[in-house]
């Protein structure tokens, strides 16, 4: 389905959520004019590339593993794993301004390179990324959406899942961090009944600890201060 009203023909979709929230500080809205640009992979938006010509990740990491971070939030883990593994690129969507902004900034103090960030929706990724490309994918506590009505928004859903596997390569790890139970039971039953993908959960611990690489977000710490318990879910494109 496209929207009729785009001259580029991009195809219409629904987007629930904030794009923005509090003012953004003097400082935040010079990392957006003066780092976004450059950080950008280009080419995303439907007016940049109405023809949705894939993006040459070659060209853009060099020929590196590329890994996608799905909604970064404010950009804690998405920051350590690039300093942490300067022989990857990342790319990292997330819609909400003030986290990109917050990103920004600590790219700055970071000093890393090998990043790339969408300040949009990653199905707008997903429509340019070659297939079989990323090595790894990640979706760290994304919206709950709690209500049941509202379920089908949530990303662990075919209209996601499909495209995710798409642009996976053979083998890539998709990890899953999340504090809601609810998600847990629809990630795995929609992804459990998926042929292209296998959960790698061998006994409790392995939902139940954190990844030996991790690093605990904001959106972790104010769960664990709420009383809510994490669970990670490592699965595997077959």
């Amino acid at each position: 389905m496209t929207d009729s009203n785009s001259p580029s023909g991009a195809p219409w979709r629904n987007f629930y959520g904030r794009r923005r929230g509090k003012g953004l500080r003097d400082s935040q809205k010079g990392y957006l004019n003066e780092d976004l640009v450059a950080l950008s992979p280009g080419k995303v938006d439907w007016d940049a590339n109405p023809e949705r010509v894939p993006l040459d990740l070659d060209a853009m990491f060099g020929g590196k593993p590329v890994w996608l971070e799905i909604g970064f939030g404010g950009g804690e883990h998405m920051v350590h794993q690039a300093a942490q593994n300067p022989d990857v690129g990342i790319i990292g969507c997330e819609p909400y301004i003030n986290g990109v902004a917050m990103l920004l900034g600590k790219i700055r103090r970071a000093g890393v390179e090998n990043l790339k960030v969408h300040p949009g929706d990653v199905r707008d990724m997903f429509d340019v990324l070659p297939e079989a490309s990323i090595s790894r994918a990640f979706l760290l506590y994304p919206d709950p959406w709690p209500k049941k009505r509202h379920h089908r928004r949530r990303f662990v859903t075919p209209e996601h899942l499909d495209p995710l596997a798409r642009v996976l390569k053979p083998g890539a790890i998709f990890r899953i961090a999340t504090d809601i139970p609810d998600y847990v039971r629809q990630a795995l039953e929609q992804l459990m009944a998926r042929p292209d993908f296998e959960w790698l959960a061998e006994g409790p611990e392995d939902w139940r600890a954190p990844w030996d690489d991790w690093i605990s977000t904001r959106y972790e710490q104010k769960a664990l201060r709420e009383g809510r318990t994490p669970h990670y879910l490592t699965f595997r494109r077959v």
